[in-house]
């Protein structure tokens, strides 16, 4: 479509004669007479560029898109021609409205990535032509001989400005060359991009291309324009700082090794995109920021004459670095929040509730405004600057370029700076105006703690003290409200005694107060959950992860995530951490979500289950695909992990270990094909055992679970994998009763689908065939004894063990809905099964239902809490308990509890027998 129908604004009349001149060189008319005629009187550079392509413009205004893809394309035309064609397009288009700000910046960095292909290729042929570039041939010229150019800034996010310097850094892959050549490779790829840079910036008659900037490189002032791409990365490891961090956002490679520029990239994916939420990144942007003001003197600027509208206050930069920041701090744990374009980028950070989506709108709209402007300034006399002319007549003739009059355009421009500056220095500075508040008066006691607190490794370095003591009089307040708040001021003192570093947490809190409040929470209510955040602080990532309060997704979508996770990571033991920190993370949600009272204790308990069943189910295929490498794959159908107990019967605590076994079909295979070939019983043995080290061994960010593999045949004198044809044999002939209570709890959770189903048929089959009641209630009669013998003497606060207690009911309940041939693994459907097995009466299935509904809370609060050995727990912990039970007075607890204890054990001995009167002779 031809570019006169589709203008939709147009300079107004400015230089006369300059006007005339161009509209008698083009002979345009109508609204095309308009735009050219205004670009040309408000903007000298413009006016010559149309008095000399007048020709050429006649035939690219017909379809503006069709003649820049041809000047692209045009092999006899030199890139200095080129360019100003392109800069003359490109205003015209801008300034009608034609080509959106991310139309123009494209086309743009489009012409720019062509520029660097054409010099790059020029340099490479005459270099590897002379023989210089050791083992590079002309086939070799299509990827750089090796050497990558990375476009960075503006151009690698492909928003360069109208007369915009092109940041690159040109990295070459050493993996390309002998050892003994790499002097004389580097020798040559620096004679390569010199020529190039040259061929990009000298100016001739025509013109020049691109101002060309290298000094983005690691270390620039002592460092060739070239290096390699492992030098590159071993100073980025070691000395790589926040704003090179944020320069690699919108890195790109543009030319030459593209390949070998995108693998580097990758590389540095761990050094730009931290894994936890990196909120001291706002701190450092900030002193970026403050070291600008000062170097340039750009911040005590009184009125807009003059104005830098990049660097200045409430500038481009300011969006951009806003931006950056914020993607820098969350996009370690999203990769979707790393994009390099700064509108998409508030666009993601807003869709994923990072900031509000007013603020992403209002600078988005800014961001379209500013650099507007910056390329109308530009378009006066193509010079890379971004000052506001500082005379009132100059002013005025830039806003008829703009097409308004200079009052509305300074009005608008000023409203603009002033709102962004607004709202980004509220972001560095959240609460600047508010008055410090004053820290509260404290006993000696506390002091003594407070002042031992600067010894600790996390405030071992000035920017963390200076972080903490501005937090530490909300931090005072906070724990002087606990319930018991010498216990919390002990817990937090353990919190901080346990962290390794403390810049980062402590700038997570100043950003985010709320957890601070939160972290004070768990000390006044949960002791071993503030230790074990003392040891793992990362997981307060998750809590402003934008879902953290969120209901529960459920055990299949949470193995749908951490499988599709770790599936994108290579390496096994990488695979082994990130399962370890998910998990920790999904753990701390749960917990949180219960000591706030978002969810119940039933609910909670099917949480803490549904997150084991996801990580042994998503951890299992990778355990035996590592497993396969090694060893070659399964022999036989496969294995089937079985989830047994509390994990079985989808109800877990915060500190509950898993009951599992691995039952396996090798039937006539005799073992593995692979490198190091296995017969099929040592094969799922080892395998076994690999699994259990996945989930149990501590690694570098700590351990998943405790692995208990007693509840398997014959115990520990049995194997730790059964084979499916003894497991059947077994279960059939040989099991004890115990061993079918325990059945009715199992559940495949991982491996191989046919032979979980089939042991789900076998499971079914055994559970309902008929019964010897009198043999099976002597059973367990017998075993509630030796249940009893080895229980010991508990606490005030024993649920667990015990006439009457949890273990008791659930045997109770399994026990009758053995009898009953209930094959429901859920504890509440067992109970009911064995409620009417047995014909209890509405009294006593009140008083066993009871009992369960006091316990069940109460355990789940303890083990959350911390339980005590002895004696009750601190006030705050105590409070939580009771809570969860809705009594207010917690020095009843344990009295209520061996009411309940006493009531439960009372129908359970007149329906299975008294423990006592049971002989032991048999498991």
């Amino acid at each position: 479509m031809d570019l006169a129908s589709r203008i939709t604004r147009a300079p107004r009349p400015g230089h006369a004669d300059r006007q005339a001149e161009a509209l008698a060189a083009t002979g345009a008319t109508g609204p095309l007479a308009d735009l050219i005629g205004g670009a040309a009187g408000g903007a000298p550079y413009l006016h010559g560029l149309i008095l000399k392509e007048a020709d050429w413009l006649a035939g690219a205004v017909d379809d503006p898109e069709a003649a820049f893809e041809a000047l692209l394309g045009d092999p006899d035309l030199t890139l200095r021609r080129a360019k100003g064609r392109v800069a003359l397009l490109t205003a015209l288009c801008d300034l009608g409205g034609v080509w959106s700000l991310s139309d123009v910046t494209a086309r743009l960095t489009r012409f720019a990535d062509h520029a660097c292909d054409t010099v790059l290729r020029e340099a490479l042929t005459t270099e590897i032509a002379r023989g210089r570039l050791p083992g590079q041939t002309p086939d070799d010229i299509a990827t750089g001989g090796g050497l990558a150019i990375i476009a960075m800034g503006k151009m690698g996010a492909h928003e360069l400005n109208y007369s915009s310097d092109i940041d690159l850094i040109c990295l070459y892959d050493e993996t390309r060359f002998d050892p003994s050549d790499y002097a004389d490779a580097r020798a040559s790829f620096v004679r390569i991009v010199r020529q190039m840079t040259k061929q990009l910036s000298e100016r001739t008659a025509e013109g020049y291309v691109f101002r060309t900037d290298l000094r983005l490189r690691p270390d620039a002032s002592v460092t060739p324009v070239a290096i390699s791409m492992e030098a590159a990365e071993r100073y980025y490891e070691a000395f790589g700082r926040t704003w090179e961090r944020a320069a690699w956002i919108k890195a790109r490679p543009c030319a030459g090794d593209v390949a070998a520029g995108a693998r580097f990239i990758e590389t540095l994916r761990p050094f730009v995109w931290r894994r936890h939420l990196d909120f001291a990144a706002i701190k450092d942007a900030d002193d970026m920021r403050s070291r600008i003001r000062e170097a340039k003197g750009l911040w005590d600027q009184d009125g807009l004459l003059g104005r830098n509208l990049k660097l200045g206050p409430g500038g481009i930069r300011e969006i951009e670095f806003f931006t950056q920041t914020r993607q820098l701090i969350s996009g370690g744990r999203d990769p979707d929040l790393r994009v390099p374009t700064t509108r998409e980028g508030l666009t993601r950070l807003a869709g994923k509730g990072w900031i509000e989506g007013a603020m992403a709108e209002a600078l988005s709209r800014h961001y379209v405004a500013l650099r507007e402007a910056e390329h109308r300034v530009q378009m006066v006399a193509d010079q890379q600057t971004h000052l506001l002319p500082s005379k009132q007549a100059d002013f005025a003739a830039l806003a008829a370029l703009a097409g308004e009059g200079a009052e509305s355009y300074a009005a608008h421009l000023t409203r603009t700076l002033d709102d962004v500056a607004a709202r980004i220095e509220a972001f560095y500075h959240p609460g600047a105006d508010a008055p410090a508040p004053a820290e509260p008066s404290i006993d000696d006691d506390t002091r003594a703690i407070v002042e031992r607190w600067h010894s600790y490794p996390a405030l071992r370095s000035p920017r963390a003290v200076e972080l903490f003591e501005r937090m530490r009089p909300r931090l005072l307040d906070r724990l002087a409200d606990c319930a018991d708040p010498k216990a919390a001021l002990v817990q937090f003192d353990g919190f901080l005694a346990g962290l390794p570093a403390g810049v980062q947490l402590f700038s997570l809190f100043e950003a985010n107060p709320q957890l601070l409040d939160l972290i004070v929470d768990v000390a006044d209510t949960a002791p071993a959950l503030a230790r074990h955040l003392g040891r793992n602080a990362g997981v307060f990532d998750a809590v402003i992860g934008g879902d953290f309060f969120a209901a529960w997704p459920g055990r299949a979508a949470l193995t749908e995530e951490l499988g599709k996770q770790l599936a994108a990571l290579g390496d096994y033991e990488a695979q082994l951490d990130h399962a370890r920190v998910w998990a920790r993370e999904w753990h701390f949600r749960a917990g949180v979500h219960h000591l706030r009272g978002l969810a119940t204790a039933a609910e909670t308990a099917r949480a803490y289950a549904d997150l084991a069943c996801a990580v042994v189910a998503a951890l299992f295929p990778v355990v035996a695909a590592e497993f396969a490498r090694k060893h070659g794959p399964a022999p036989g159908r496969g294995a089937t992990v079985l989830a047994m107990g509390s994990l079985g019967a989808g109800r877990l605590t915060a500190t509950s270990d898993l009951d599992l076994i691995l039952i396996y079909d090798g039937a006539g295979v005799e073992g593995s094909d692979g490198p190091r070939p296995l017969a099929t019983r040592p094969y799922y043995a080892r395998l076994t055992q690999a699994l259990v080290t996945a989930l149990s061994a501590p690694t570098a960010v700590g351990r998943l679970y405790e692995v208990d593999l007693r509840l398997r045949p014959s115990g520990r004198q049995g194997p730790v994998a059964t084979s499916w044809e003894a497991y059947q044999a077994y279960q059939a002939e040989e099991a004890w009763t115990w061993e079918h209570l325990a059945l009715t709890r199992a559940r495949p959770v991982a491996g191989d689908a046919s032979l979980a189903a089939d042991i789900e048929t076998l499971r079914t089959a055994i559970l309902t065939r008929p019964r010897d009641r009198a043999a099976t209630i002597a059973a367990v009669a017998k075993m509630r004894a030796r249940l009893f013998d080895a229980a010991g003497q508990g606490g005030p606060l024993n649920i667990r063990s015990g006439p009457g207690r949890v273990q008791d009911i659930e045997l109770f309940a399994q026990t009758g809905a053995l009898l009953a041939g209930e094959t429901a693994r859920d504890p509440d459907a067992q109970l009911a099964a064995a409620l009417a097995a047995f014909g209890l009466g509405d009294a006593d299935a009140a008083r066993i239902t009871a009992a369960r509904d006091l316990y069940a809370p109460v355990r789940l609060a303890l083990k959350l809490v911390g339980e005590p050995a002895q004696g009750l727990p601190p006030p705050g912990a105590l409070a939580f308990v009771v809570r969860e039970i809705g009594i207010s007075d917690p020095e009843t607890l344990p009295e209520r509890l061996d009411e309940a204890a006493a009531q439960a054990t009372d129908v359970i001995d007149r329906v299975i027998g008294r423990a006592e009167d049971a002989e032991i002779d048999q498991p």
